[in-house]
């Protein structure tokens, strides 16, 4: 009986030990802490010599997802899959299309490695502005689109770029120039922690996964600590969004991530109840018959006054938030050059944005606490 369990123990042992070689080799995936939790659209797997990058959605009905791989110099890129895109770090400079970007780089402090921006009047970080005063940030371009004579000239490490779709005329010169190009699908993310969860693309890009775990985590922390504060109050304010254009209201849909702000700060959103993730496209009077009587009326567009208001229309009365002065809006808060600081920085800073609606709704809560982005409309 002895001898013939022998031949299946050693079986047994000689897997064990090709495991163990398995495990050992360069391309052994290693579970680290820093992986992704909230995100939808972004993946990173580490292993023992290089990272995976996997942006599973890149833009807009995109129909495969897009890999890159993150190497350091001298690696043997033989390992990797035939035609892989590799990408050597940590980077030393970088490129990017968006406000939205600006501040991952600098709670990361690697904004000084930033060389090129796109539309650079838009941004509103006082850090990043006085690099583009020193001329150490080159304009690529104010027509919604890459220069790309003089982004060839600047030769950045990559290039991070968020695209509407796969047919971007800059991006696909810039492929075609041997420059890595990364796709950024933030602005996909249907959760407010999902889209500030990429930050750890730009730890991964820059050899600074621990640091952008840290602060990630120290953000989803603060988050659900707000969520906490308000979820156990009685009175949930009724809440109104949006505005007119060309004679269609616009406002969130009830599984957007603004409605998911709206529901974490305990308010009662009128719409909460609607399908989608993006917007709703309603006619005045659909809005005023369910939101007339609304206690608030949070972000009514890039309307900074009440006059301006009334001067687009009139019928805007109509609404009780409008004659309580119960409207809040992001539009007044800008940088130097007229950027709006909630465009570029709350996406990265969800925990701001719960807290101002907090405060905004739920007052007491948190009486200490000054507004980061809203203030009431005068």
């Amino acid at each position: 009986m002895i001898f013939y369990k022998l031949p299946s123990i050693l079986i047994l042992l000689a897997l064990l030990f090709s495991c163990k070689k398995e495990i050992n080799s360069s391309n052994s995936f290693i579970k680290q802490s820093y992986l992704i939790k909230y995100s939808k659209g972004l993946n990173i797997e580490q292993y023992e010599n290089y990272s995976k990058i996997i942006v599973k959605t890149p833009y807009q009905k995109a129909d495969e997802q897009l890999e890159y791989y993150l190497v350091r110099e001298g690696f043997d890129t033989s390992e990797l899959p035939t035609g892989a895109k590799t990408i050597q770090i940590p980077l030393k400079s970088v490129v990017v299309n968006s406000t939205t970007h600006i501040p991952m780089l600098e709670l990361l402090k690697v904004e000084n490695n930033l060389v090129g921006f796109p539309n650079t009047r838009y941004v509103s970080s006082e850090k990043t502005r006085k690099l583009i005063d020193k001329n150490q940030i080159k304009e690529l371009g104010n027509d919604g689109s890459f220069n790309t004579e003089i982004l060839l000239e600047l030769d950045p490490d990559a290039v991070i770029a968020f695209s509407m779709s796969a047919a971007n005329k800059s991006l696909l010169t810039i492929e075609r120039s041997g420059i890595p190009l990364i796709y950024n699908g933030d602005w996909l993310e249907e959760t407010p922690l999902g889209r500030a969860e990429w930050i750890k693309l730009f730890g991964a890009l820059f050899d600074k996964n621990e640091e952008a775990s840290n602060i990630f985590n120290q953000i989803e922390f603060d988050y659900n600590k707000a969520v906490t504060i308000a979820k156990d109050i009685k009175e949930t304010p009724t809440i109104l969004s949006g505005v007119m254009f060309k004679d269609i209201w616009n406002l969130p849909a009830g599984g957007s991530f603004v409605a998911q702000f709206l529901n974490d700060a305990n308010t009662n959103y009128l719409w909460k109840d609607t399908k989608g993730k993006g917007s709703l496209q309603l006619s005045f009077e659909a809005v005023l018959d369910k939101g007339q009587k609304a206690d608030i009326w949070i972000a009514p567009g890039h309307y900074e006054s009440k006059e301006q208001l009334n001067n687009a229309s009139s019928h805007y009365q109509e609404f009780e938030a409008f004659n309580n002065n119960n409207i809040y809006t992001f539009a007044n808060k800008k940088g130097k050059t007229g950027g709006v600081i909630y465009y570029e920085l709350a996406p990265t800073r969800p925990d701001l944005v719960l807290k101002d609606i907090i405060k905004i709704s739920h007052p007491e809560l948190l009486p200490e606490y000054k507004m980061t982005f809203f203030e009431k409309m005068k």
